[in-house]
């Protein structure tokens, strides 16, 4: 049965973020992801985590300015000292949190830069950060994106992901995050694209389309897919990056055969 891990950064938005944790613990959950840490201490987080018998399951390298519509950094080639510190802070909460998943951004692609140099920077420091994971045993995560919701993001297809994966070496900690409602808006033929690429895929995250609200809102069928990923096999995680179309706890009736109070 497929393990689900609440997204706080999307979920449970009705109380503070620390408080997440707590609540998405009563409504049955027992990992959570999350996009950023790095506004709260690290033993704060890691205290709630304790607290709530939670697992910490994944989050994302620092990003640039988020906020101000930024979506990642890793193909900037003026910025490969700040994405490379980055790095360094995102594995220092990752060792706190007991985090083993990590994701890149990529990021928007600049005006006036060729796409061989985005990708050669981008490869560059995903050699980097998987050298720098490995010792740890943390997996880094390189994410596509649609380019709906994020114009002009570098990296929105799945081939591309694997391709530029394969450039760096293909370190076993390298591995693809398949976000479904991204896809389903680029390529569609979800399982199909979940079978040939499985053993490269480290972890998945779920939102219906249109919508990008909980699973039985849009048009993917997820009963069907969540029961796939258990028929082939798949023993990871699979991240609820959704947006409740109302109350978080009373939107939850699609996840009750997986998760529990």
């Amino acid at each position: 049965m497929p393990k689900l891990a609440a997204n706080l950064s999307m979920m449970f938005n009705e109380v503070g973020f620390m408080d997440r944790f707590g609540v998405a613990a009563n409504a049955g959950f027992e990992g959570v992801e999350y996009l950023f840490p790095y506004d709260f201490p690290a033993d704060q987080i890691a205290e709630q985590l304790d607290k709530h018998n939670l697992k910490q399951v994944l989050f994302d390298f620092p990003a640039g300015d988020f906020e101000a519509g930024e979506r990642g950094i890793a193909i900037q080639s003026a910025r490969k000292g700040e994405f490379q510190d980055g790095v360094g802070q995102a594995l220092e909460y990752a060792q706190a949190l007991n985090c083993k998943r990590l994701t890149v951004l990529a990021g928007l692609a600049p005006q006036n830069t060729s796409g061989a140099e985005l990708q050669e920077v981008l490869v560059e420091n995903l050699k980097f950060a998987a050298g720098e994971a490995a010792p740890h045993g943390i997996n880094v995560l390189l994410e596509s994106l649609n380019t709906i919701d994020a114009p002009g993001f570098f990296l929105f297809r799945t081939n591309h992901a694997l391709s530029l994966i394969e450039a760096a070496g293909s370190p076993s900690n390298l591995k693809l995050q398949y976000d479904v409602y991204h896809m389903q808006i680029m390529e569609g033929d979800l399982i199909r694209t979940i079978d040939a690429n499985l053993s490269n895929i480290g972890h998945f995250q779920i939102a219906d389309n249109p919508g990008r609200n909980e699973p039985g809102t849009g048009e993917i069928n997820y009963t069907n897919l969540l029961r796939h990923l258990d028929e082939i096999g798949y023993e990871g995680w699979v991240g609820c990056e959704y947006k409740p179309a109302g109350n978080t706890v009373t939107g939850l009736s699609w996840a009750s055969e997986y998760v529990s109070p």
